[in-house]
Formats: C-alpha cells, structure tokens, sequence
C-alpha cells in the first residue's frame, strides 16, 4: 500500500532488532518529487552493507537501502489471536503435524528432522526444522542434500513464517542461497465443535434448497482402493501412500459412496486434543452438493467422541475453493510454511 509524504516520522530500529517483528515505511523511488511511500511488515532478518531485509508473513523477502527508510518501529510478535480459537503455538501445531502425516523414513540432524516417503508430497519428504542442526547452516545443507540424494530424492526444507516461533530468517538464509520456493500453504485452526455443527448446517442447506441429497458418510480405520482411487485419482499408489495416510495417533477415513469410486473422501487423525483434517476431495461432477460439508461433519463428530476439542489443517496458497470452505468453516490462518528445494524446480510433487 502506498501513502503520501506528510507529517512527522523517526525510524527507531537498529541492527540490533534482527530477529523482530518490524513495521517499516520506506521511499519506493527517492527521485520522486511526490516521495511516496510504502509499508511493510515482517521480521527484521538481517541489516548488513546498508541493506535491511524483512522477512514477511507470506515468506517474501524484502530488501531495502537503509537510506529510503522514513519510518520504522518493533511491533507486537503476531497479531491478536481471534476470540473462539484454540490458544496454539507455532511448535506444538508443527509436531501435531508431522505426527499426524508421518514419514515413512526419518533421522535426526540436531533439532530438524529429514523426513522420506519415496515422494509422496513434500510434508512427508522434506526437513521439519525446529532450531539448531548442531551444525553451520552451509554444513547442514550439505548433509540434507546429500541425504535425500541417495535415496533418490530431491532436497526439500519445510520453513514456517507468519507466527510467534516461526523461522523467517532461515526463510531468508535459504532464499540467499539460491533455495526456491516450490509451494506454499496455510496451516488454519478453528474450534471443534463449531466446525462440526456448520459443516451440518451447510449440508443440511444444500440438501433443504435441492442442490443435493442427503449423504451417507461412511467411517473406517483402513484406506481402500477405492478411497485412493478418489483420492490420487488413480488406481495404482505405491506402498508410501498407504504407510503415510495410515500413520498416526488414530486415523479415519470418510467416504460418501458413489459409482465406482466414492463420490467423496476425507481423513481426520485424531492427538489429544487436535483434530487434524487432510484429503478432502469430491468427484468433479457431484460438486456443490455439500458432500465436502457432510464429510467434514462426520469426521469432526467422531473426534469430538475421541475428546478432541480443537481442529488444524493445511492448504495450499492458491487453492482458492478449499480456502473459500475452510473459511466458511471458521477456520483462521495461523501461519505458513513454505517447500524450499535445492536444485531445479520440479512441478510434479504437490502436497
């Protein structure tokens, strides 16, 4: 956003502020006789050689001459949570996480974890990052690419931004070095029991308008052929798919039958008090049928009855019908992650 030179502004932050989150306000173009200007926000990754870096939510790395800043102050960590969510912090969602979608392989480098699962999506193939490798950040890389390269892999790590606790300043290390973003995604928690009792309603209203009727939401503890069918919308998974969908503290899987494959499909994993939802998908001709809705219903109803209280989940930047659902849901953003691979861009892996 842009704003026009006028009143008084001090930059009150220093080299010494690395590492905090930052509002800045800086001359776009200091030969414009309007001077305009514009805001930024994030965490202040470096200040060297007359250069300061922000870091923002979106994991974008901004870099501004120290000569253009009018303004700039520290400001609170993370916004104000939103009244009715689960108090969550970064590190307790990102292992809630990976338990909840296991690798079928993965060792320790100090405090990350490199995770495989002959490709299947890149949660599951890539390095979960929670401090200190033990080693120099250079050395560290090193030893993932070379890891992940002998089994064949490319070298991907999983970087969080946006959150108390996130590490934006090894988003900006990784982006320095050449490292490129593959993807982004959102992981969005809400209350349980609300999630539960919207997603009925708006199955309920799909079914009382005719849009549809009402579904029948089948349960199990086991993936089957015809869910994966659904799910990868092929008949052939290799082994991986089924170790890393099956994995976890205690999943189920949700299937609305259709002609041959189910007409909808989803997986909950239920640990403690979080209710993970994953795989939501709905055959392309029974879409806007609120069979997304039911299947959600279903599965928040049976973690309620395992005592779990609230709901995370994650999704993909771009995917603007599950964001526009999972809003409606009462799901908020709680911060991003983003796959950093080493190497050429391969458009293939997704998740």
């Amino acid at each position: 956003m842009e704003f026009t030179m006028s009143g008084r502004h001090e930059v009150r932050i220093t080299a010494d502020d690395v590492g905090k989150r930052v509002s800045v306000r800086s001359l776009t173009d200091p030969g414009e006789r309007a001077g305009r200007l514009t805001d930024t926000v994030g965490v202040l990754t470096s200040w060297t050689h007359g250069v300061v870096q922000i870091t923002r939510r979106d994991g974008e790395t901004v870099r501004i001459p120290a000569t253009r800043l009018v303004a700039a102050k520290v400001v609170p960590p993370t916004p104000a949570r939103r009244r009715g969510l689960p108090a969550a912090g970064y590190r307790e969602l990102a292992l809630v996480a990976a338990r909840g979608w296991p690798a079928v392989e993965s060792e320790r480098l100090g405090d990350w974890t490199l995770r495989a699962s002959g490709g299947f999506t890149r949660r599951a193939n890539s390095v979960l990052p929670l401090g200190d490798p033990g080693l120099p950040l250079d050395a560290a890389l090193d030893h993932v690419t070379a890891w992940y390269a002998r089994r064949g892999l490319p070298a991907y790590l999983q970087v969080a931004t946006g959150a108390e606790g996130t590490d934006e300043a090894l988003a900006a290390a990784l982006d320095e070095r050449g490292w490129r973003r593959e993807v982004s995604a959102e992981v969005r928690i809400a209350g349980l029991a609300p999630v539960a009792d919207v997603a009925q309603e708006m199955h309920a209203g799909r079914t009382a308008t005719g849009q549809g009727a009402e579904a029948t939401v089948v349960l199990s503890r086991t993936v089957d052929a015809g869910w994966l069918a659904r799910y990868r919308r092929s008949r052939e998974a290799p082994p991986e798919v089924a170790s890393v969908l099956g994995g976890g503290p205690s999943v189920w899987f949700a299937a609305v039958p259709g002609e041959g494959a189910p007409a909808a499909v989803g997986r909950c994993v239920v640990d403690g008090r979080w209710a993970g939802f994953a795989a939501v998908e709905v055959d392309p001709a029974r879409r806007r049928e609120g069979l997304a809705s039911a299947v959600m219903a279903a599965l928040a109803r049976r973690a309620l009855a395992e005592g779990a209280s609230a709901a995370y989940l994650q999704v993909e930047s771009d995917n603007e019908p599950a964001l526009a659902l999972y809003e409606r849901l009462g799901f908020a953003a709680h911060h991003r992650y983003h796959h950093y691979r080493h190497g050429h861009h391969d458009p293939a892996s997704r998740g």
